[in-house]
């Protein structure tokens, strides 16, 4: 007798493969375990309508909305500047940039609910402190440069941590990836170019950018997450695929990447232990305070009260939308598209 379980095929298409059914448990979950295992060990994808274990869907789903969240939330320090930009053209680029965050996280919303997961209950465990999002936005933007070391260092960070999630092994996430990633690129890119107008101003205006340095270098690196030793999830996240470096991996090349940006600028980076290793081939850098990185994690940050209050806002101001929009879709159950 044959069983029919699905197989990724090239290009994430999804087949259907024939398995001998002698031998397997009653539920079958044997055989499709193995053919998850060589799915992973091959390096293709996971696809929605492929068998998966529950762990690793729970995985991908907690990844992919700790993230959704990050984009949502990290609106805020940069909006907070929308109106107070220094020009027409410093506000539509800001604008532009916090509009693409807000697409992100929609994005990666949409990405979670194919796992089955359902946005309203990812949003209710945000607002209920169930779930993340990144410990970097807990940290107040004080100046207009904080805008542009927030591109320059935090999309910077987020760009070395995002870019090999482009081959995660589900698929859906890394094939959002590929287009987050172009976005964020594009702001570092802002980032920098506005720190680099700076730094060609006034002795104000460096100062300001040398004191945003100061302030965001070391929230920087506790992006990527704890030391790998005493990270809960990034040894099984890498057995399955899902991520491809480790977190200290991640944030070496981070710290490799920026040095030589941070020359260009003309900032010094807030490190005495920072320097270059001819024998490993990459900068030594000091210590993060993880005790910091904890209690941020745990709600104690600068500004974690703010943001969430700030987000619990907006949602409830937001019922109004979600009900007519409920509304609308109860009296025209058929999409534009499903009609035609």
């Amino acid at each position: 007798m044959l069983t029919m379980v699905p197989k990724t095929g090239p290009e994430g298409m999804v087949a259907m493969t024939a398995l001998p059914e002698d031998g397997l448990p009653e539920d079958g979950t044997g055989q499709l375990q193995a053919h998850f295992d060589e799915t992973i060990e091959r390096g293709r994808r996971i696809e929605p309508r492929d068998w998966m274990p529950d762990a690793y869907r729970s995985t991908v789903i907690r990844q992919i909305a700790q993230h959704a969240h990050s984009e949502i939330i990290g609106m805020q320090p940069e909006g907070n500047w929308i109106t107070r930009a220094p020009s027409l053209r410093r506000k539509a680029i800001l604008i532009a940039k916090v509009q693409d965050e807000a697409g992100h996280g929609m994005y990666l919303y949409s990405a979670a609910e194919t796992l089955g997961a359902d946005r309203a209950d990812l949003t209710d465990k945000l607002l209920n402190g169930r779930q993340k999002y990144s410990s970097i936005f807990n940290y107040p933007t004080l100046t207009y440069a904080d805008v542009g070391v927030i591109g320059w260092l935090v999309d910077g960070a987020a760009i070395c941590n995002q870019v090999p999630l482009c081959r995660s092994s589900y698929g859906p996430y890394a094939r959002a990836m590929v287009r987050i990633c172009k976005e964020e690129s594009f702001h570092q890119r802002q980032g920098f170019e506005l720190l680099l107008t700076m730094m060609r101003g006034s002795a104000a205006q460096r100062a300001m950018v040398q004191d945003a340095t100061n302030r965001f270098w070391w929230p920087s690196l506790m992006m990527f997450g704890p030391p790998d030793d005493q990270s809960p999830h990034t040894a099984q996240s890498m057995a399955w695929g899902i991520k491809r470096h480790t977190n200290d991996e991640l944030r070496q090349r981070f710290v490799d990447m920026t040095v030589p940006q941070a020359d260009k600028l003309g900032v010094t980076l807030p490190d005495p232990e920072l320097k270059w290793n001819a024998e490993r081939g990459h900068y030594d850098f000091g210590s993060v305070d993880w005790d910091e990185f904890m209690a941020v994690v745990k709600g104690n940050g600068p500004c974690n009260a703010q943001r969430m209050a700030r987000r619990r806002a907006a949602h409830e101001e937001g019922a109004w939308v979600r009900e007519a929009a409920a509304a609308y879709a109860a009296k025209h159950p058929l999409s534009r598209r499903e009609a035609a």
